[in-house]
């Protein structure tokens, strides 16, 4: 296991943060989403808005790993 600090950083930003940005993000996946069909240019936005989505998993590794910001 890494550094503790670093661990219960990782998990304030997890609960306060990362929860609700993918929740947003999300939202707007699923509106967009179908569009894409039609208008190939928001393929790109929503390739970013699905890596958003994985924000939560980003902070849960690195709070399980106790890993730094760098």
């Amino acid at each position: 296991m890494g550094n503790v600090i670093f661990s219960i950083i990782w998990l304030i930003i997890l609960i306060f943060i990362a929860f609700w940005v993918a929740g947003i993000a999300a939202g707007i996946y699923i509106l967009i989403l179908p569009l894409t069909v039609c208008i190939e240019a928001l393929t790109g936005l929503t390739d970013f808005l699905l890596s958003v989505i994985q924000f939560p998993r980003y902070c849960a590794q690195g709070m399980m790993e106790g890993r730094g910001f760098n």
